[in-house]
């Protein structure tokens, strides 16, 4: 499959050629998670935390109006001091900004769309999008949960953002047939908080035998990713019920300004920062990292099973 909207980095293009693994990233993070300078060292550092577990990272970006699988340390800058300057885009956002020539910070929705079309199994970020606390009254549903229920991409997570609506987003992964493993773990993970009081559809001990599941369900042709929910660790753990303060004052105070939209989770996560002075963010930082390693490994892993979820996509000259 040619596809001419896609470049992937040269070495991230040689490590799928070479059978080896690649873990995929996202950029919001980058653009929308962090002040500059430090939004580009984490994400400078996720990928080195990648490539200690034996794999090669491959952050995913739209620059120019080109969908990226790697990104140089110019361009990770770039979108740092960017920031949010650079459009949040999700799946829905990728034709506009595409035929117009535009930069956009991939979601976990389009990071798996790129990863998808590039040959990448393996995808780490920080917690995945959700149903929204309320969706009964505001349909607020994240695209993340269809791309799941669509793409074949593994998707390592802390679980769900804590901002969501826990029970409602298993509920949604459930109807569309997305299983929710959980790493060492039989509960589901709420993202600062390593309990949610949740199940996990499966707990698997290993990154091994999570690699045999997605190479047993793509083999059968059940179309769509995994979640492997890989609770933070213990040390950098938030208290529930001071987070869940939190929480409700940041929901709180983005429906009084009407927030709504992609404009929301930034908002919710912004806040939340400044309610914990900033513990919020460094939870987010360690459990990204935490993800990222794990990743790393379920990577190898597929790859030494000598499993692809399709070719690399070359780009025709």
């Amino acid at each position: 499959m040619i596809n001419h909207y896609l470049d992937i980095a040269p070495e991230v293009m040689d490590a799928l050629k070479k059978g080896q693994p690649v873990v995929a990233l996202e950029s919001t993070i980058i653009s929308h998670g962090m002040p500059y300078p430090q939004n580009a060292e984490t994400a400078l550092r996720v990928e080195q935390q990648v490539r200690a577990g034996g794999a090669v990272p491959a952050t995913a970006a739209i620059i120019g109006g080109r969908l990226k699988a790697g990104l140089s340390p110019k361009e990770i800058d770039y979108l740092g001091e960017m920031g949010a300057k650079i459009a949040k885009a999700s799946r829905r956002d990728l034709p506009a900004l595409l035929a117009r020539g535009q930069d956009g910070a991939t979601t976990v929705a389009s990071t798996m769309i790129i990863a998808r079309l590039a040959g990448i199994a393996v995808f780490a970020t920080g917690g995945i999008g959700g149903v929204h606390r309320g969706a009964a009254q505001t349909m607020d549903i994240s695209a993340d949960l269809q791309e799941l229920a669509r793409t074949n991409v593994a998707v390592v997570c802390a679980g769900a953002k804590s901002i969501l609506d826990l029970e409602l987003t298993l509920e949604y992964l459930e109807t569309h047939g997305v299983p929710v493993l959980g790493y060492q773990t039989d509960e589901f993970p709420a993202f600062y908080s390593r309990h949610s009081g949740l199940p996990v559809d499966f707990q698997v001990e290993e990154t091994d035998e999570i690699a045999r599941m997605m190479k047993a369900k793509w083999s059968l042709g059940l179309e769509g990713g995994l979640i492997v929910a890989n609770p933070i660790p213990e040390a950098f753990a938030m208290h529930s019920e001071s987070i869940n303060i939190a929480i409700s004052r940041a929901i709180a105070e983005a429906e009084a300004k009407g927030v709504k939209g992609k404009n929301l989770t930034p908002f919710l996560l912004a806040k939340i920062e400044a309610l914990t002075e900033g513990k919020s963010l460094e939870s987010n930082i360690q459990l990204v990292l935490n993800n990222a390693g794990l990743a790393a490994r379920l990577a190898a892993d597929f790859a030494g099973l000598g499993s692809k979820v399709g070719p690399p996509v070359e780009k025709r000259g």
